[in-house]
């Protein structure tokens, strides 16, 4: 059988922990009362258990404490006014007390081994700072294919590749280390999970993976399109800070140069597509500002100069080609 543990190469000698390390699980939950129970369930029963479940209420409305009711003291609750999923992480994160914390999202399932995979993982290997599994995407009730078909998994260069894309997906973040980089950046609305992995990888952080679904990922059809731009916006910004970071190398800030660029015009496009899908009136001046952005291939900036100076009558069909390959959705696998 192959060996599904798989991590850079230690930098040093490395002895196995006597005992898996514990963990904390944290479920920031907004409106969730119709979907926390099923997670809840697939968390408690884990074996091993986890050493505690947390649920992290960012100013719910909905009838969450009925949701709650039938777990008694199985799970703690910390409430605080609505503030955003990174602020609901760092209320949680303030509360728990294991080796390690997940973050698991109030819709999505733990399988069958997920809590003891990691502990298997944290033991053999306990130079790694943020331990995760692969996991399926689920969508309208249906699988998708599974994160790792998408994000393959470094074992080399970690810090290169995290400067590019996320390669881990909700992974189990050591505490202490958590803590000493200030937690998640609660000014981002969405990609607070990919910061927070980029400045401990820049700090000198390893991830390692158990390359076996053992979660499930729920996507929802609103969920393809919903705030897309803003999420989008906020790579951007994550990118931004990476920039500004102490640990950043010399020789790497020339490559993450590049992928700032090419996000940004992945950002602007989705906004414009925005635009012109609502008939916005700024959608011209959009246009013209993707027409000028870097990272823009020839053909895309093509269209958004026709756009933008085109007469009302011919906007339709440029309209059609700028929006034909949409920045508006998220492709999966399949």
């Amino acid at each position: 059988m192959t060996d599904p543990v798989l991590a850079p190469a230690p930098v040093g000698p490395i002895e196995p922990l006597p005992d898996p390390p514990t963990f904390s699980v944290v479920l920031p939950v907004y409106q969730g009362a119709a979907t926390i129970g099923e997670a809840i369930e697939s968390i408690l029963t884990q074996e091993p258990p986890p050493l505690e479940v947390i649920v992290a209420d960012d100013g719910s409305t909905d009838d969450l404490d009925r949701a709650l009711g039938r777990f008694n003291d199985q799970v703690a609750i910390v409430r605080r006014p609505h503030r955003g999923v990174a602020a609901a992480r760092n209320a949680g994160l303030g509360a728990a007390g294991g080796d390690f914390v997940l973050f698991w999202d109030a819709d999505d399932v733990l399988l069958d081994g997920k809590l003891a995979a990691l502990g298997r993982l944290g033991r053999e290997r306990p130079d790694l700072d943020l331990l995760c599994t692969d996991l399926y995407f689920e969508r309208d009730g249906h699988r998708a294919g599974r994160f790792e078909e998408v994000n393959p998994f470094p074992l080399s260069d970690q810090r290169a590749t995290i400067l590019k894309r996320c390669f881990v997906v909700q992974p189990a973040f050591r505490r202490s280390r958590l803590v000493e980089i200030g937690g998640f950046d609660e000014t981002l609305a969405t990609g607070e999970d990919w910061d927070c992995v980029l400045r401990l990888i820049l700090d000198g952080s390893c991830a390692g993976l158990w390359d076996e679904p053992l979660g499930v990922y729920r996507i929802h059809g609103t969920s393809l399109t919903g705030s897309r731009p803003q999420t989008l916006q906020d790579r951007v910004r994550l990118m931004e800070k990476a920039l500004r970071h102490p640990g950043l190398r010399d020789e790497e800030r020339a490559g993450l140069e590049r992928s700032l660029a090419a996000h940004r015009g992945r950002a602007r496009l989705a906004a414009t597509q925005e635009a012109i899908a609502g008939a916005a009136p700024d959608a011209r001046r959009r246009a013209l500002e993707l027409a000028s952005t870097r990272g823009i291939d020839a053909r895309t900036r093509l269209f958004s100069l026709a756009f933008a100076f085109a007469p009302g009558k011919l906007q339709e069909p440029v309209a059609r080609r700028l929006t034909r390959s949409s920045e508006l959705s998220r492709s999966l696998p399949t």
